[in-house]
């Protein structure tokens, strides 16, 4: 950074305090984990002082919350709420996930944090039921038989694909993209058979 991309105190321009922490937050949480990373650290990397940090959040615990929601706080929208995506597109295109992308970051939060009551881990069980009921949404568009059961089937593929990813190194999406086209074509096609069952039944 040059000097003239810096502030008169040396700090950067044109980004606010806040948004310099956030920043920092969403950097080292995601590579260095959320234990590893103190206050001080976060407060130099963001360019601020312990008692400007502290203005805006109220401690770390908070500053965790808000880190996680700054992640994702549409639940993947960019993706459910697509005109140009069908319901089985939707449901293949969560798991298009890029190699370089780290462990899910409210698994890695709630392993981390140990605590259930905390307040980002509340908010990652919300986000992941959340995810769940997108997944049910797009399956009962899709005309899966039991939507809900495959909604959370998807998203428990999911998450294991993010943690094999993070833990072996190596990106596992595309097996478990192979799996989720079994489940929901085996779900579609079982709605089909039991609709052409009550026709048949009906006549």
């Amino acid at each position: 950074m040059t000097e003239l991309e810096k502030g008169p105190t040396g700090r950067r321009r044109g980004r606010g305090a806040r948004e310099r922490i956030l920043s920092a937050s969403q950097q080292l949480f995601r590579d260095q984990g959320i234990n590893q990373t103190g206050m001080d650290q976060l407060c130099a990397a963001a360019q601020v002082s312990k008692r400007t940090a502290y203005q805006h959040f109220a401690g770390k615990d908070e500053l965790i919350a808000e880190y996680l929601q700054q992640v994702d706080p549409t639940v993947m929208s960019s993706i459910f709420d697509s005109p140009d995506l069908s319901p089985r597109e939707k449901l293949l295109a969560v798991f298009d996930m890029r190699p370089a992308n780290p462990m899910c970051p409210y698994i890695s939060a709630a392993v981390e944090l140990h605590d259930p009551e905390h307040p980002a881990s509340q908010y990652a069980s919300e986000y992941k039921k959340a995810v769940a009921a997108k997944l049910a949404n797009a399956a009962r568009e899709a005309g899966a038989a039991d939507p809900e059961q495959l909604g959370e089937q998807l998203a428990l593929l999911l998450d294991g694909a993010a943690a094999r990813t993070r833990v072996l190194n190596a990106n596992a999406f595309p097996t478990a993209a192979a799996i989720a086209v079994t489940l929901i074509d085996s779900a579609i096609a079982a709605a089909s058979a039991g609709h052409g069952h009550r026709e048949t039944v009906s006549r």
